[in-house]
């Protein structure tokens, strides 16, 4: 291989690495952005529900919910996700009761039963923001999950603000750097095809 070969295929990959560098820094500013201001309403997104039971992920989303709830930063929450492989319960209904349990009263609560992944949960709330006629919402989940569920939400003329849960299931480094670089991954998937 020639000199200017090299040369070219060493610019080409400094460029990949900084390109892949910045979006995972991103990813990381995003998801630890401070936006837990007053909305309309607070949207959770789903996570696994074991029976009827909410997973360690799906809790912690709920607990920063409750919190945000109880600090008077909106007066509504929108519980989303459907039925898992096999479920009998829908992560949402699970993530109801928790709350109910938690002490937030039912006329708080908002279902949607039908969605099964990130964009179609914000599609299904925004069904829900429609009929209620709500404009703005907090939008929770955990911090490396919030660009991409940001960028779906912009797309489908949502106006959220993001609120990262503030302790997570991750805590290795293995773990996180898994999550972190499965996110860059979806989200240059979600640019390339929309889902």
């Amino acid at each position: 291989m020639s000199r200017r070969r090299r040369r070219i295929l060493l610019t080409i990959l400094l460029l990949v690495f900084a390109y892949v560098g910045a979006q995972l820094w991103d990813i990381h500013r995003v998801g630890h952005l401070s936006r837990d201001r007053n909305t309309d309403c607070i949207i959770v997104l789903g996570a696994a529900a074991w029976h009827d039971k909410p997973s360690p992920v799906l809790t912690e989303r709920l607990n920063h919910a409750i919190e945000l709830y109880k600090n008077g930063k909106s007066k509504f929450i929108i519980l989303t996700g459907g039925y898992g492989k096999g479920a009998k319960h829908a992560e949402s209904e699970v993530g109801s009761d928790y709350c109910l349990r938690m002490g937030i009263p039912e006329t708080a609560l908002r279902v949607e039963k039908e969605s099964n992944n990130t964009i179609d949960n914000l599609r299904e709330a925004k069904k829900i923001m429609s009929s209620e006629q709500w404009n703005s919402a907090l939008l929770v989940s955990d911090p490396w999950h919030l660009k991409r569920a940001r960028r779906m939400a912009n797309d489908l003329d949502l106006t959220v603000y993001v609120s990262a849960t503030t302790s997570s299931k991750f805590k290795s480094l293995k773990a996180k750097s898994k999550f972190l670089l499965g996110e860059f991954l979806l989200y240059h998937s979600y640019l390339f095809t929309g889902k």
